[in-house]
């Protein structure tokens, strides 16, 4: 029995889908049963508890997914989490190719959202890894101790526009890559700028 009211916004996002449409209705029924809030949030379905994000459902090219934004803090008893990429801290997705795979695990899928919702009401937090536990791609390294105001206008950036330079930097496997983005981005960093600025 669905008590939560639906979003009209959430309703004009399924009905325009082109792919996960009879995955999506069926996700969103079982998350409203679970009498989350239904939102519209990073143009995707967005379910909250007193206004903290639980879970969102959205669609990618090869799977849908739920991805709960403390994936990270949930037990996974049944180990069907999935961590994105290694530079994803917290959030974790279950993953799905049909309705059938929903079907078939709905009762499991109540129990994470609730369990979900249980982290929330405790005010649990992840404990995010600090810029200083990030790798420093040896290039900009360089950069830093021939420019020193470099370095002091990247230290004076926040951290959020620092831990996405260096994973921008660091993520090419060429050397020549990695240097020419850190050629590219300089002057970005000197006039205060983060990445996408």
């Amino acid at each position: 029995m669905m008590t939560t009211s639906m979003n009209p916004k959430v309703d004009a996002f399924i009905s325009k889908a082109k792919k996960w449409k009879e995955e999506y209705e069926k996700l969103r029924k079982i998350v409203l049963d679970c009498e989350l809030t239904e939102e519209f949030k990073w143009m995707h379905p967005c379910y909250t508890f007193e206004n903290n994000n639980i879970v969102i459902i959205h669609g990618f090219k090869e799977y849908c997914a739920l991805l709960f934004h403390k994936g990270a803090l949930l037990q996974d008893a049944h180990g069907i989490l999935i961590q994105q990429t290694e530079n994803v801290q917290a959030a974790r997705q279950i993953r799905f190719t049909n309705v059938q795979e929903i079907i078939e695990k709905e009762s499991i899928l109540r129990s994470y959202i609730y369990e979900a919702i249980e982290v929330e009401k405790a005010g649990l937090q992840v404990n995010f890894k600090t810029n200083t536990e990030f790798k420093i791609a040896e290039e900009l390294q360089h950069k830093f101790a021939e420019i020193p105001a470099l370095k002091t206008a990247f230290e004076a950036l926040t951290p959020g526009r620092q831990r996405a330079y260096l994973l921008y930097f660091s993520e090419p496997k060429q050397p020549k890559t990695r240097e020419s983005r850190v050629q590219k981005y300089m002057q970005q960093i000197l006039n205060g700028k983060g990445l996408n600025d």
